[in-house]
């Protein structure tokens, strides 16, 4: 199985019509991985795969955008007649299964054992499914976050997750066939040079650049630009054409 991208939503910071907010499927090497659950992914992950058979689920950073379906998913698992074999892993900041158990008013995270298996992730976190190799890095975010890497057979695919500019990106991306990039605000705001949190087009194409990617695409733009203007600019700065993220795209990596 090639290593192969799924979009299922892209929107910052709230889901549109037609346009979830962040979520992937990545495949590759005989494992699924559900790449961040963001609300609306869930109903669009069913358009490509059966839920209960994924591989592994795999969480960036705990902000809603990005995780709020992991509620639709426990209830689709523990309720809704899509019971996975066994428990998945969940691959998340360490506080995830208890804020996922708060949305049902309880104080352990015990009762969501028979469907999740979280396990926290960390710097440098290396995991190994089937032919698949998933490695985290931390990156420059308002909470604790990660971006991710992914191997299989060769391929490279990096993705940013939320990040500010960090030098863990462009180690990260180093030589990706596909970089997934956010591009999520217009400029940075004078005075936050110490805490920069997200990434203009102008930032993604830099990294891209110094990072030699082969394809840069860019994703999670948020409402200050249009999905055409962010790739443009981050093409000038790449030295190639940039390509936007859109929901149902699906690339051989």
């Amino acid at each position: 199985m090639p290593l192969t991208l799924t979009v299922l939503g892209t929107a910052s910071p709230h889901p549109g019509p037609d346009r979830p907010c962040s979520g992937y499927l990545v495949s590759g090497g005989g494992a699924e991985v559900w790449v961040d659950a963001g609300p609306g992914t869930f109903a669009a992950l069913q358009r490509y795969t059966d839920p209960a058979r994924l591989t592994a689920i795999w969480i960036s950073h705990l902000h809603a955008d990005h995780t709020a379906d992991l509620l639709a998913a426990a209830y689709a698992f523990a309720f809704g007649g899509m019971a996975p074999n066994a428990p998945i892993p969940v691959y998340a900041p360490q506080d995830c299964a208890r804020r996922l158990a708060g949305f049902f008013g309880r104080p352990d995270v015990d009762f969501l054992k028979g469907v999740f298996d979280f396990r926290s992730l960390y710097d440098g976190h290396d995991v190994r499914h089937w032919n698949l190799r998933l490695t985290a890095r931390a990156v420059a975010h308002d909470t604790e976050a990660y971006g991710l890497r992914a191997e299989s057979q060769g391929s490279v695919l990096a993705y940013s997750g939320d990040s500010g500019p960090c030098p863990a990106l462009v180690e990260l991306a180093s030589g990706a066939d596909l970089f997934l990039c956010e591009a999520d605000i217009d400029e940075h705001r004078d005075g936050e040079q110490h805490q920069r949190v997200h990434l203009t087009p102008e930032d993604a194409g830099r990294i891209a650049r110094d990072a030699r990617v082969r394809e840069l695409l860019v994703t999670h733009v948020g409402p200050t630009l249009s999905r055409e203007a962010a790739a443009g600019r981050a093409s000038l700065i790449a030295g190639r054409p940039a390509y936007t993220a859109v929901e149902g795209d699906i690339r051989t990596v």
